[in-house]
């Protein structure tokens, strides 16, 4: 490998199941104890487009959790997410890793200005780079959900808000938003796997394309929502009246624990009802529940019931169930993600990367949710890096 061509993967939530699945994926890879299965970027159609090798990747993080990493993999090793044998693989691996991992942001326990939690995720990002001659980095958000933040004045331009994070024991900006602009400051690509608010603002727009730098986003699309934008399309082409689509998501672990919560599941609902809306042309009646069953563990069930019309008024309906372990399923996004953000910003790409749409419930940069559609984008986008 050489080294000067070395590139970062910060992650914000390093100790999370989808960032311990992604980074025990990553080691697994390179010792070729794992297969690429899931793994977008992988495939026949984007080989020789100049996305970073597996070698290539050194991996560090921000974490509110203390836990480490190889306790976290025994964890999901006993959910059935990690088999042991690649456990025992990649566990020298982990502890590397494990080390380059710094203390999270949370605003109910810093003291001081945005603007100086801030400016310590940059100089962490900052020293992470240079402590590895990392010729790039790239952050992507794999934290918990953020119940939807209120919109300020400040939001709008740079100026303002740079001037509003500077003053002491105001909260300007979420979380998510906040190691968004770290990452630009450290001169950093940025990835929004969360349905949080993260690089949605305009005045981290406007900071982005001043920067020269590319980000995407947002909310992962792994589950119930990717056969939604497989089927959907379905009714539309063949002018089937879609009346109803509703849904019902179970899940345990983090995720259930965190979306049990009014308040959190907010941005995920409403990232999941954008999508179905423009995806049938117009607003249905879609209710939509997620409901925590600790039972469950890792894994996450999905049940939809559509109700449609077609020919001469006849009424017929369609049930899906997808049952499935969402960190495995997001792990191999998160490291396409990495990879695909990665060349573009050594291609000069700047802005909202709206080809990456394909991954995302929510995109930034498109209004494109037709899943074959949005692989046809990312195909042609991805040759001309």
């Amino acid at each position: 490998m050489d080294e000067r061509r070395r590139v970062g993967l910060w992650l914000i939530g390093a100790r999370g199941s989808v960032a311990t699945t992604a980074v025990t994926g990553l080691l697994g890879l390179r010792s070729r104890v794992v297969e690429p299965i899931g793994s977008v970027s992988s495939a026949p159609a984007f080989a020789g487009v100049g996305v970073p090798e597996w070698e290539q990747f050194v991996v560090g993080g921000h974490d509110i959790a203390a836990t480490p990493l190889d306790k976290r993999v025994e964890q999901l090793v006993d959910a059935g997410v990690i088999p042991h044998r690649v456990f025992e693989a990649v566990r020298p691996g982990l502890s590397a890793v494990d080390a380059e991992i710094r203390p999270g942001y949370h605003p109910a326990t810093h003291d001081g200005s945005q603007r100086e939690a801030a400016s310590r995720i940059t100089e962490d990002i900052t020293g992470f780079a240079a402590r590895h001659a990392l010729e790039r980095v790239v952050v992507v958000n794999v934290s918990s959900t953020e119940p939807p933040f209120p919109s300020l004045p400040e939001h709008e331009d740079l100026g303002a808000l740079e001037a509003a994070l500077a003053e002491p024991g105001r909260t300007v900006l979420p979380p998510s938003s906040i190691a968004a602009y770290a990452a630009f400051r450290a001169g950093c690509s940025y990835v929004e796997f969360t349905p949080s608010t993260g690089p949605r603002l305009p005045a981290l727009a406007q900071l982005a394309e001043r920067l020269g730098l590319p980000y995407a986003g947002s909310d992962g699309k792994t589950g119930e929502t990717l056969v939604r934008s497989a089927l959907a399309p379905l009714f539309t082409t063949r002018s089937l009246e879609v009346r109803s689509w509703a849904g019902t998501n179970l899940l345990g672990g983090g995720d259930g624990r965190t979306l049990a919560d009014s308040g959190h599941a907010g941005s995920k609902l409403a990232s999941k009802g954008r999508g179905l809306a423009t995806l049938l042309g117009g607003e249905v009646t879609a209710p939509l529940h997620i409901d925590n069953v600790p039972e469950l563990g890792e894994e996450k069930i999905a049940w939809d019931h559509v109700s449609f019309r077609g020919f001469l008024g006849a009424r017929m309906s369609l049930q899906f169930t997808w049952t499935g372990f969402d960190s495995s399923l997001a792990a191999p996004l998160v490291l396409d993600l990495a990879r695909f953000a990665a060349a573009a910003h050594a291609a000069g790409r700047t802005g909202a990367l709206g080809a990456l749409g394909f991954f995302f419930k929510d995109p930034l940069g498109s209004d494109e949710h037709r899943l074959a559609e949005q692989y046809s984008a990312l195909v042609s986008w991805a040759a001309g890096l």
